[in-house]
């Protein structure tokens, strides 16, 4: 496929925690600067290839200009905007803010506002933050919480206030087993980038051993599994790992790994763990190709696991940017867009269009998101009663 030079941007993941500064904290030599992230293929649940959205198609948050709704009108996002993979939740917060703005100018009658919550990815400081998003009455839809372990530890408080939950970010698969009546997920789960990715390794790579290594968090042990099950045979029990989030010497799983002589390590985890594993790994003599999910998938391991990025292949239920969306989002945040920004534009627009509908109290904008039918930048977005999407696939990307 060809893509044009600004879909050739980094993204970023649904993790449980957030990073400091964004020091490079890798030993993989130069910044890695001259790196980026560029898009391959997107794949479904066999391997195979299948044809990107076109954006053309796409909802535009700024719909016909002729809306009207209460002043006032506000929907929430909630995720980490500090903290260890901060970045990750900035880049659904400023796309969220870019479907808004392009909204508001659009339509005069109806200025709907942004209320953002700082979570830091933390499960316990979400159980603090989310009832205040329930309690302000005002706020009609949330987009969000972005990562899984704080969606787990509240998604029933949610969903007993009746408030419309969209995620661009959380892929645990179990998150809609709960029961949840008010949460929609907007991009594939885990148990289908599981097996995706597991089968394009295998198929279209032609790798034969994989050593699979998997943090603490919600996201990283259920994606592990489900990768592992994926890959049959050639996953080797003999070099599979664990981590504990916050870790930062992998010494001893390098060593284990090394000697393994495996063609690939899949790393299920964030990138804050996941640039120094990265840059251990290449310092250590390790050949194989690293090979990183959603969580790491973000501008901030290249910039942290400098050259040893290089290589690297990176997936993600997340699309890339296309090129005005890239431009707009850039003029407006004056950063490029990263992991689930396209994802955080479409929901957030899926929102306004049930607002400029007449939807402007929380049932009714939860049963608009409920019957939703239509195309966005990222995909089409149809869920079923569950809160899955009926159609989900994955993008395979490379460092290069």
């Amino acid at each position: 496929m060809v893509f044009s030079a600004a879909a050739a941007l980094v993204l970023s993941g649904c993790s449980d925690k957030s990073t400091d500064d964004g020091k490079t904290t890798g030993t993989g030599g130069d910044s890695g600067s001259s790196l980026s992230i560029s898009p391959l293929v997107q794949v479904d649940s066999t391997g195979k290839e299948v044809a990107k959205t076109d954006p053309a198609k796409a909802a535009d948050p700024a719909g016909d200009g002729k809306a009207t709704c209460p002043a006032g009108t506000t929907i929430a996002f909630a995720g980490a905007l500090t903290g260890p993979n901060a970045q990750l939740g900035i880049n659904i917060n400023n796309g969220v803010k870019l479907a808004l703005d392009q909204h508001n100018k659009a339509n005069a009658g109806c200025k709907i506002e942004l209320k953002s919550f700082d979570t830091e990815g933390d499960p316990q400081k979400a159980t603090s933050v989310i009832p205040q998003i329930v309690n302000d009455k005002s706020i009609i839809g949330l987009v969000g919480p972005a990562f899984s372990g704080e969606t787990r530890a509240t998604g029933k408080v949610l969903s007993d206030a009746g408030l419309v939950s969209v995620t661009s970010s959380a892929t645990n698969a179990g998150l809609t087993g709960n029961g949840w009546t008010t949460f929609f997920r907007g991009l594939a789960n885990d148990d289908v980038q599981g097996p995706s990715v597991a089968k394009y390794l295998t198929g279209t790579a032609g790798y034969k051993k994989v050593c699979v290594v998997e943090d603490n968090s919600d996201y990283g042990t259920g994606l592990a599994k489900s990768i592992k099950e994926g890959l049959g045979a050639a996953a080797d029990p003999s070099c599979a790992a664990a981590i504990k989030a916050g870790d930062k010497d992998f010494s001893a799983t390098v060593t284990k790994i090394k000697g393994a002589n495996a063609d690939a390590v899949f790393y299920a985890g964030y990138y804050a763990e996941g640039a120094p594993f990265a840059s251990q790994l290449k310092s250590g003599g390790v050949k194989a190709v690293f090979v990183g999910p959603d969580g790491v998938n973000d501008p901030q391991f290249v910039k942290q696991a400098g050259s040893a990025a290089k290589g690297a292949t990176l997936t993600c239920p997340c699309g890339p940017a296309p090129e005005k969306f890239a431009k707009d989002y850039q003029a407006l945040n004056n950063e490029a867009p990263g992991v689930y920004s396209v994802e955080a534009y479409d929901l957030a627009t899926i929102l306004s269009k049930g607002i400029d509908a007449g939807k402007a109290t929380r049932p009714d904008l939860l049963e608009f998101v409920r019957s939703y039918d239509g195309d966005g930048l990222a995909r089409h977005y149809k869920w079923s009663p569950n809160g899955e999407l009926t159609n989900a696939l994955i993008w395979i990307y490379e460092v290069k």
